[in-house]
């Protein structure tokens, strides 16, 4: 609603006069309003940042200027440096949020933690040249509960339910064999062995037997077993009371380069774990 506007005889009106006792409030020295200094180059950048957030499949470097109302050349040099500092990715020429992104706002140290070990993750993704998951086994279910992968180099597709064929992937035998013999008859009674590709195993005295063949803390590899065309293998990680996988996969013309990627990755678990104090909360 407007302020009505006073009239000439209003305005015209004196204030009432101030007691001598208390001396009148001094005016406020007359100035000009004060205006924040403001960065361009950094409301630039965050402008940047917001583009890319509302494309979560990655943007071109053209896409991305124009939705963020910059010149191409301003907008290449500002994604550069982004990159650089880990706010962004660049795939297969598009920008896509990087792991520095989401460590803005964090707040647990168990959700750092969680951060750490996905950008790790993601580390070992492109040097590997692999798809890396992350599972544990947790109130009686497995759950994969971080994965990273890319176009080059896919996961896995859960075309089953991983909860439910854990003897049919590298991560469920992995996890299994760290359990004691009654917390494993428990999963398979409640998730029977069933053959889902020509390569699974076939029934639950087939699978108890190969899994009290893997020695503590041994890899487990599957071919084919889980879905046709992929071969996947799991490395053992114990934490406290909780088990716990790290594993990879790749399809299978290029299986050769499993046993390689997944012993470069074995050598560097340990240390990661010490290192990043890993949390099984991810």
């Amino acid at each position: 609603m407007a302020t009505a506007q006073p009239t000439a005889r209003q305005a015209a009106v004196p204030p009432p006069a101030v007691p001598a006792t208390e001396p009148a409030p001094a005016a406020p020295a007359a100035g000009p309003t004060s205006t924040p200094t403001l960065i361009g180059s950094v409301q630039r950048a965050l402008h940047l940042l917001e583009a890319v957030s509302d494309h979560p499949d990655g943007a071109p470097a053209k896409q991305l200027a124009r939705e963020a109302g910059l010149p191409l050349p301003t907008a290449y040099h500002l994604l550069r440096t982004l990159t650089h500092e880990g706010y962004l990715r660049r795939e297969q020429g598009v920008f896509v949020l990087g792991a520095a992104a989401g460590r803005l706002g964090r707040g647990r140290p168990g959700q750092v933690r969680s951060e750490m070990i996905t950008e790790t993750m993601e580390r070992w993704r492109d040097t590997l040249g692999v798809a890396v998951y992350f599972g544990v086994y947790r109130d009686g279910e497995i759950e994969v509960t971080a994965l990273t992968q890319s176009s080059a180099h896919p996961a896995v597709e859960e075309w089953a339910d991983f909860r439910e064929t854990a003897h049919a992937h590298a991560i469920g035998q992995c996890l299994l064999s760290q359990l004691d013999t009654g917390s494993r008859l428990d999963h398979l009674d409640r998730y029977p062995v069933e053959a889902i590709t020509p390569y699974t195993v076939r029934d639950c005295s087939s699978l108890l037997e190969r899994l009290a063949a893997v020695e503590r803390m041994q890899t487990v590899k599957e071919r084919q077993e889980y879905v046709l065309g992929s071969a996947c293998a799991a490395v053992p990680i114990t934490i406290g009371p909780t088990a716990a996988v790290m594993a990879i996969s790749v399809p299978l013309a290029q299986e050769a380069r499993l046993g390689p990627a997944i012993e470069r990755l074995r050598g560097e678990i340990g240390e990661v774990v010490r290192s990043l104090m890993f949390s099984i909360s991810i």
